[in-house]
């Protein structure tokens, strides 16, 4: 029996060294679960790399790391997370997302079941994205040597014509749009890792934005100055950020930001903050004040923007602060890096 009709033991197998040395055992761990998985004409050439038809008009290119625990959460996977974090990154510059890499560390012991489902996931998500995965590599290491599995991966993408998003062009008087409530994917993992258990399951928003992003860039074009998926530090650490390449300061509405109930209860039982927690299916963006409305509009017709909301404005501000107000006429100042609250103005 040749080694492409050899099946790995899916339900009971384990990954060993030998699935990391490039032989054999490789080529059926390839061939038996990750082209299962992502199944498309590219891979099935079984080559190293994979050539491409480059689409008429400017790339853009972007890559992410994903380590992640738990593996699994209300919502999602490593696998499917490191689909959509990757197809959004490429999405905030106004890019249709094209094709994906992926590059698997996964640790010796890891359970065949187990990477199956992240390997289904990712695929599950690439298709649904309208993008294939193309390319890929995988290692092994010793037992103790990883989390499980580590995930890396690339992604490439093209944008419409004249569209050029950067925080550089934002000017005072834009408005601020979030396509939706805070926290759910910070707090979904976290209450997976601490075994917390609410009356209502919170579940992760991760999600690919790109089919969101087309619609408002329909809605806004060029009025759109640039959008942010706030991850890692949640909608604080995205509009530090922003107001520092930007140079300016932004006034947020405090009562206008939209959190579910069952986050922020959550959130105070964890001692959290939701602005500073992880979203993995929201964005934001800074938009001329003459196409807010109508991008705005666009969003809530979405599915991934029906809780979308005007939250605030940019302003001229050589410091740079974020204003978090609970009216516009006065409020508190915070610096979100480092947390420090700044005296009251009006």
């Amino acid at each position: 029996m040749s080694m492409h009709q050899r099946r790995l033991d899916l339900k009971n197998g384990c990954v060993d060294l030998s699935h990391g040395a490039g032989g054999r055992a490789m080529a059926q761990l390839i061939a038996g679960l990750f082209h299962e998985a992502f199944g498309n004409e590219w891979l099935a050439r079984g080559n190293d790399q994979s050539a491409f038809d480059v689409a008429a008009g400017r790339m853009v290119m972007t890559t992410d790391g994903y380590v992640v625990s738990p593996l699994f959460f209300p919502g999602g996977n490593i696998g499917s997370l490191a689909v959509h974090g990757t197809v959004n990154d490429i999405a905030m510059a106004g890019a249709r997302p094209l094709y994906l890499s992926a590059s698997f560390i996964i640790e010796e012991g890891f359970a065949f079941a187990d990477l199956k489902r992240i390997a289904d996931a990712m695929g599950e998500a690439a298709r649904a994205a309208g993008i294939a995965i193309i390319t890929g590599d995988t290692k092994v290491v010793e037992r103790g040597k990883a989390d499980g599995v580590f995930i890396s991966t690339a992604g490439v993408g093209v944008l419409p014509e004249g569209l050029d998003l950067s925080a550089d062009k934002a000017r005072p008087g834009d408005r601020v749009l979030l396509s939706g409530s805070l926290g759910d994917h910070g707090v979904a993992i976290m209450s997976k890792r601490q075994n917390l258990t609410f009356d209502t399951e919170i579940v992760s928003d991760s999600a690919s934005l790109h089919d969101l992003v087309a619609d408002m860039v329909a809605a806004g074009g060029q009025g759109i100055r640039l959008m942010r998926d706030p991850t890692r530090g949640g909608l604080a650490a995205t509009m530090n950020e922003i107001a520092q390449q930007s140079n300016l300061g932004f006034r947020l509405l405090e009562e206008a930001i939209p959190v579910k109930p069952a986050v922020a209860a959550a959130c105070e039982l964890l001692g959290l903050d939701p602005l500073h927690v992880a979203n993995e299916g929201k964005l934001v963006a800074v938009v001329a004040p003459e196409v807010a409305d109508a991008v705005l509009a666009a969003m809530t017709r979405h599915p991934l923007g029906r809780d979308a909301a005007d939250i605030g404005e940019a302003v001229a501000d050589d410091h740079r602060f974020v204003q978090m107000a609970t009216s516009f006429g006065g409020g508190r100042i915070v610096d979100w890096l480092s947390g420090e609250q700044l005296p009251r103005i009006c």
